[in-house]
């Protein structure tokens, strides 16, 4: 049994990822957006948005903040900022100075207007330099929010605007939310199936999602628009995007901690096929192979390697020892078996240690389902994942459905799966009960009992922000 995470429900920014400012770095289609100017008698100034493409591609935008005597920014964070009472806090800031003097005065304060710690930051020169400062919370508020007043008459550039929980998980500067990575502890899950899920898709392959661009320093990451951030339109939300503070450095490091395996999935050059179903053509794979190449070397390979030396100026010099690797999410039709062919002769070639995940489609049967299993038996494909988000009563039904499995042919990967009951709204959500529970409880002891058969299993989704959700876990697991 496993863990799948995936970036939906705010899972990650806004989630597991312990950062509380949201748009950061003014990368948000909107540069201002979850930025407000505080209103208030004797603040006057501006902001003006800037872009440095030429000097940072990856993360252009920089905020040149004019302040004329006295100006203020408040952001929100991610539907407010949970703080608690005696925990510390680090703001930090990329900044510079262009003109005059300013110092920086900043305070929590909670939604009655009530200051919960203040701290100030001053020294800025005309350089580009990070500045930190620490704030300890007087008080515990569930939806507190951040005011940055710039004091003094000037113009100050600024850019990576941040606030971290000092307690993150093992106490990593910029980490993970404790409290979340150790309820995923307690589960201890046996691997760690990440990014997704759809996320790794996309909705077309200019919005797929891209290791490479998740790793090395946490400000020349390049922020997409989120999947989810339009694809329910009765539960839009514009405000959500990945800045990729949580990458696949961070995952790898997550597996390891929990003990568990890491099983990493890639895109096999095709958005999802929901959406536009863009497809790379075939003689243009070789950089999706190449992707793939290049992170065993990341997690696996030595420190002389270019991937190898990456991780080792990251932070962790010994392998990852990845063992799984997981080619494209939920693809079907011959479009899929074509590129999957393709990645498995020459990763099974050069990497026979590593044991490669493909996927059955979205569906439990039909017509597509059977074309999968019928041409990844031909290609002796080690692991087949296959989802199932079904009523209750299918899960009842197919407690047995592993019984007669043929013993010498693939492996299962149950993936991902969810009894859902539809609501009774006329909309696309659907919801858990104590029946989904039950009927879930009921189809694994089929998994366990076939346990030669099905290899891996994990439920979909994990995490859940509760006023920002687009796909409904577990009820247990909503915080």
């Amino acid at each position: 049994m496993g863990d799948l995470f995936e970036d939906i429900n705010f899972a990650a920014d806004g989630g597991l990822y312990a950062e509380m400012v949201k748009n950061r770095s003014f990368e948000f289609l909107q540069p201002m957006m979850a930025w407000k100017d505080i209103r208030r008698e004797g603040l006057r100034g501006k902001v003006l948005i800037n872009n440095h493409v030429a000097a940072n591609p990856a993360n252009p935008r920089y905020a040149t903040i004019t302040s004329e005597g006295m100006f203020g920014l408040s952001n929100d964070g991610f539907r407010g900022m949970g703080v608690k009472q005696g925990a510390g806090y680090d703001f930090s800031l990329w900044a510079r100075k262009a003109e005059g003097d300013i110092k920086l005065r900043i305070a929590l304060v909670d939604a009655n207007g009530d200051k919960l710690g203040e701290t100030t930051l001053g020294g800025f020169t005309g350089e580009w330099d990070q500045h930190k400062a620490a704030i300890t919370a007087t008080k515990t508020a569930a939806k507190a929010h951040l005011e940055i007043y710039f004091e003094g008459k000037g113009v100050l550039e600024a850019d990576m605007i941040s606030l971290f929980p000092k307690d993150t998980w093992k106490g990593r500067p910029g980490g993970l939310r404790k409290d979340l990575v150790e309820r995923l502890a307690e589960l201890k899950p046996g691997f760690v199936r990440f990014p997704g899920g759809c996320i790794v898709e996309g909705r077309d392959l200019m919005n797929r999602y891209q290791w490479k661009k998740t790793v090395g320093r946490v400000e020349d990451r390049e922020l997409i628009i989120n999947r989810w951030n339009t694809e329910f339109s009765h539960r839009n939300a514009p405000d959500y995007f990945q800045t990729f503070g949580l990458g696949f450095y961070e995952y790898f490091q997550l597996a390891e901690d929990l003990g568990a395996a890491a099983l990493p999935i890639l895109n096999c050059g095709m958005a999802c096929q929901y959406n536009t179903g863009e497809v790379v053509a075939l003689d243009q794979l070789v950089p999706y192979v190449q992707d793939a190449l290049d992170l065993i070397e990341f997690a696996n390979g030595a420190v002389t390697t270019k991937w190898g030396k990456l991780r080792a100026d990251m932070g962790h010099p010994a392998p990852f020892n990845l063992k799984y690797l997981g080619i494209g999410n939920e693809q079907w039709d011959v479009q899929y078996i074509d590129r999957y062919k393709i990645f498995a002769e020459v990763l099974q070639k050069q990497h026979p240690e590593i044991v490669l995940v493909s996927g059955s489609g979205p569906g439990a049967s039909g017509k597509e389902f059977e074309f999968a299993w019928k041409e990844l038996r031909k290609l002796n494909a080690p692991l087949i994942d296959e989802h199932y988000y079904r009523p209750p009563d299918w899960f009842f039904l197919n407690a047995a459905r592993y019984d007669n499995y043929d013993r010498k042919g693939p492996k299962v990967f149950a993936g991902e799966y969810a009894a859902h009951e539809k609501e009774e709204k006329p909309q696309s959500e659907s919801r858990n009960t104590w029946l989904s529970a039950l009927a879930e409880a009921a189809f694994m002891t089929g998994l366990e009992r076939n346990a030669d058969v099905v290899h891996m299993c994990s439920y979909a989704p994990l995490f859940a922000h509760v006023e920002a959700w687009q796909w409904r876990p577990r009820p247990d697991l909503v915080r």
